[in-house]
């Protein structure tokens, strides 16, 4: 049955937010602006408004004293637990054990206990590592309730009974969760389905442990000082997340969105969802077959690789996180199914996030900045990302930083475990002022996951290993302003060019699924002779200098010894190349280029005949006149410098001998001092 609202029953009371979850409204075009979040037009609509909850717990007191005893009782002998191995110095050896009862104590106070629970596992500045290990455990399997509330409430919402709607429909859920329980059913057109029920005054529950929660942090942020994190904020942000969770119109809506996005990749599959037998606490989807991720015997024994499947998941995840910013929020291996076919199925988006273009580039560059250890840099990153206000001191952080990644960059960036580099960043995160955005922390908890099933699977796979070859990519593609000074850093150090990171990142980037070597060498070729790319052509220019300027002398020294053996003459010392490392450093750098002609080669979409338009463009470039003068001016002024300086110096040997014909003395190299000096690191 539908119920009209009036706008004087609006204003008069706010109970509205919380029926309005427990039965369908049908609200008068006229007086939707009225209702703030509480509309059914569309699933945006639903949304948490405090102050709504606030107003109405606010006048019902006996409910909120009720409900406060029940949790405070619970928390208080943790929070005596605690005081007492404080008292004792027990502090750190009960800590493990403390973290346990907590897991206990969330777990029975219920749904929005638990889903708190659950975000404290991803807040490194709010609970100390212990509990942050804990936490992670935590599940919200609860008792299914009954059947006939399912069915009372699938009649609400979609205006049938079951039987009406659903040809078959299991008699007992398959899962049942904190926020509501599944059943497998079919439609009258024969397709399998998975129909999701929201459980039985939930929003009413959730709002007043809510509203308990909110007061709570409010005084705490009023009166202690200590706590550095303002709790309110943190309070609201989970709170609008555990909403958007509650509306399976929104649920329904993030899966469209996530197929739109990512369901055209061929390893990927997103279930369909039934629009006409879904509502705001009923949720039909498409019904998949596949094996969980971790039930690795079951997948093997169907012909699949699961460790590739995984590597498809971390690809699919990077894409989300890096390129779209839309990304699923919750990827536990009973989310993430094996499919007969060899596709990885995605399932339950209730829990998604975002983030945005600034933040998605600022963690490519905080990857950049870690790759050259360039730890001030990262700490100027947190700030950016709002990890750490502007006014924070950096000084004490920068080594902090320093002392996490060192160690743990001994070998490649590739090969660090991410969930032990997250463990120590946890830590240090909690001694200094950070404050763990929300889009952080959810990317933290889907890697970590990640990687906790590719370990299972297989114990050496590496996250960041499998998530390189799509970071290169996008340095070498993205034309953003931001990228392009990203990848400057990357490849320049103290004005010397870097030829192994660029062979490097060509080397990673050829692994990447969808890596396009025509668009690549386009682009870069574009980026080169553009106005930003100024930097990049004096750099080269200068090293193409040294290398002609000391291949020039290698050479005539090869010819005028084999002159003077041939006719007899006394041989002149040879040209000291080591004293500087010049002869090395540019032996080293062909080396270099060799092996980037070969990785280029390797490259599917390489075809020769396709570089001989590229190459005539380069030629017929204003820029490429101006490269090849520079270049010019640049040898002619190292061989004037050496002619004027052995003058000199030819002329100061014959003083200090004293008119006699005293024999040439060796010399060093003549030439400027290069303002390139390579580096290999």
């Amino acid at each position: 049955m539908t119920q009209a609202i009036t706008p004087t029953e609006i204003n008069e009371n706010a109970e509205n937010i919380i029926n309005v979850h427990s039965q369908p409204v049908v609200i008068p075009a006229q007086h939707q602006e009225n209702l703030g979040p509480i509309s059914d037009i569309s699933p945006d609509s639903w949304r948490y408004n405090p102050d709504i909850i606030i107003k109405y717990y606010h006048k019902r007191w006996i409910q909120v004293f009720s409900r406060l005893l029940n949790i405070i009782f619970p928390l208080a002998g943790l929070m005596f637990d605690n005081w007492w191995d404080s008292l004792w110095g027990n502090s750190s050896k009960n800590e493990s054990k403390r973290a346990v009862k907590l897991k206990k104590v969330l777990t029975k106070l219920g749904p929005a206990y638990i889903k708190i629970g659950q975000a404290l596992s991803t807040r490194p500045d709010l609970v100390s590592p212990a509990y942050l290990e804990e936490l992670t455990t935590l599940q919200d399997q609860l008792p299914p309730f009954p059947n006939d509330i399912a069915y009372q409430f699938i009649k609400e919402e979609l205006g049938a009974t079951p039987d009406q709607i659903y040809a078959e429909i299991s008699p007992n859920p398959i899962a049942a969760a904190s926020l509501g329980q599944v059943y497998r059913g079919k439609l009258k057109t024969g397709e399998e389905v998975a129909i999701k029920v929201q459980r039985p005054d939930l929003v009413r529950r959730i709002t007043l442990d809510i509203y308990i929660m909110r007061t709570l942090a409010g005084w705490v942020k009023q009166n202690v000082k200590r706590v550095r994190s303002d709790l309110v904020a943190i309070t609201d942000e989970l709170s609008e997340r555990i909403f958007e969770e509650m509306n399976y119109l929104q649920e329904g809506k993030n899966a469209a969105k996530f197929n739109q996005l990512y369901g055209h990749l061929p390893e990927i599959y997103v279930p369909k969802i039934y629009w006409e037998y879904t509502g705001r606490r009923v949720l039909t989807m498409e019904w998949i077959n596949g094996t969980k991720l971790t039930n690795i015997q079951e997948i093997q024994a169907q012909g699949i690789d699961a460790t590739y499947l995984v590597e498809v998941g971390v690809q699919c995840s990077l894409r989300q996180l890096l390129e779209h910013g839309f990304f699923h929020a919750d990827p536990h291996p009973g989310n993430l199914l094996a499919m007969p076919d060899g596709r990885l199925a995605y399932l339950d988006f209730g829990m998604m996030s975002t983030i945005l273009p600034y933040q998605r580039y600022g963690l490519i560059e905080a990857v950049v900045h870690l790759v050259n250890r360039d730890f001030e840099g990262l700490a100027q990153d947190y700030v950016k990302l709002d990890f750490l206000t502007p006014e924070t001191d950096l000084k004490p952080i920068i080594p902090a930083l320093a002392n996490v990644f060192n160690n743990a960059l001994g070998a490649s960036v590739a090969e660090l475990n991410f969930k032990k580099i997250t463990d120590e960043m946890s830590a240090m995160m909690y001694e200094f002022p950070f404050r763990v955005p929300a889009y952080y922390a959810l990317i933290i908890r889907s890697m970590v996951t990640l990687e906790g099933i590719a370990i299972n699977i297989d114990p050496n796979f590496k996250v960041l290993s499998k998530a390189y070859p799509y970071v290169a990519k996008r340095l070498l593609t993205d034309q953003s302003p931001e990228l392009r000074n990203s990848l400057k850093d990357l490849l320049f150090k103290d004005g010397s060019f870097r030829w192994n990171r660029l062979e490097n990142l060509l080397r990673n980037a050829k692994d990447s699924p969808d890596y396009d070597f025509d668009k690549v060498v386009n682009q870069g070729v574009d980026f080169l002779f553009s106005e930003r790319g100024a930097f990049i052509r004096d750099r080269l220019a200068d090293e193409i200098v040294n290398f002609l300027d000391n291949f020039a002398q290698k050479t005539w020294l090869t010819i005028s010894t084999t002159v003077r053996e041939t006719i007899g003459l006394k041989l002149k010392s040879t040209i000291n190349n080591n004293g500087n490392g010049k002869a090395a450093i540019n032996a080293e750098s062909m080396e270099h280029l060799t092996n980037i002609l070969q990785i280029l080669q390797e490259t599917d979409g390489y075809d020769p005949l396709k570089l001989i338009p590229i190459i005539t463009n380069i030629l017929q470039n204003s820029e490429t006149s101006k490269f090849s003068q520079r270049i010019a001016g640049g040898l002619a002024q190292k061989a004037t410098a050496r002619l004027i300086r052995n003058i000199l110096l030819n002329s100061n040997n014959q003083n200090n001998g004293n008119g006699n014909n005293s024999s040439f003395k060796s010399n060093p190299q003549l030439s400027l001092p290069s303002t390139i000096k390579l580096s290999n690191q």
